[in-house]
């Protein structure tokens, strides 16, 4: 007779616990093991069934995965580090700067970062679209030099605290393919007027395409283009029947800052 075995194959995962989750838990971190497979809402759930209480945080709980807020269908590879991210009583009290390869979570950040004290939460989102100057597009691909990207943007921050009257910032941009409709980069504003907010969301947009190193790739059917600059692509690699080509066109983004209410005031790139 034929056996056959069953191996299972178990995971060995970092878990870092912050704020409430840490109070609710009374962990700080934890080695824990999974088997092979599991996701990160798998691993909630785990923690959710562990400790009852923590269910009380599930719609607002942010899950990072080696340091880059994750959705919660990724899949988990052995020796991963995941932290719990609670949000602070009375909104987050410290500006924050992030890249990601998964999608950005705009709604759950803006909620986290209210507090009491706000009139106005100003949000900008560069969002993919599917055109660019007469041509179809079919994707993005965004790259960074990741530590001077994060470095970057918290000076823009600092530029921002220094020109206008806000209570806080926080700056999420996407990182890897992106398809039409994705949000390549958010940008969360709070203050207690809504003039600063505005202001301080368009002028962190300016400065985030001067000066940090993030780099778009465009991709059409008939080749690609890294964008260069504000609106200046050079066709770096193309299909074999397209030459390479250099060309001045518009950012496949389309971009909508939106208050408060939910009003939207369109702008589109030059």
């Amino acid at each position: 007779m034929l056996l056959l075995a069953c191996i299972l194959v178990i995971m060995k995962i970092k878990v870092l616990f912050f704020g409430v989750t840490r109070d609710l838990t009374g962990l700080q971190e934890e080695q824990t093991e999974i088997p092979e497979g599991v996701n990160l809402e798998g691993l909630w759930g785990r923690y959710a069934a562990r400790f009852p209480r923590l269910s009380d945080l599930a719609g607002v709980l942010l899950l990072a995965v080696n340091q880059e807020i994750a959705d919660r269908a990724r899949i988990l590879k052995d020796g991963d580090e995941v932290a719990f991210l609670p949000p602070v009583s009375g909104g987050s009290n410290e500006d924050y700067y992030l890249l990601t390869r998964s999608p950005i979570p705009t709604a759950d950040l803006a909620r986290r970062q209210k507090a009491s004290e706000d009139g106005a939460v100003v949000v900008f989102e560069g969002v993919v679209r599917n055109n660019s100057g007469g041509r179809q597009t079919l994707y993005l691909e965004y790259e960074a030099y990741e530590p001077m990207a994060i470095r970057k943007m918290g000076e823009i921050g600092g530029e921002v605290r220094r020109k206008f009257a806000i209570d806080h910032i926080g700056i999420m941009h996407r990182l890897g393919r992106l398809e039409i409709g994705e949000t390549s980069v958010a940008i969360i504003v709070t203050s207690a007027h809504r003039r600063a907010a505005f202001g301080a969301c368009q002028f962190a947009i300016d400065r985030l395409k001067e000066i940090v190193p993030i780099w778009k790739k465009e991709y059409f059917e008939d080749g690609s283009v890294w964008a260069e600059g504000e609106g200046h692509k050079r066709a770096l690699s193309c299909n074999e029947n397209a030459p390479c080509h250099s060309v001045r066109s518009e950012e496949s983004r389309s971009e909508s800052f939106l208050d408060k209410s939910g009003r939207d005031s369109s702008l589109r790139s030059e």
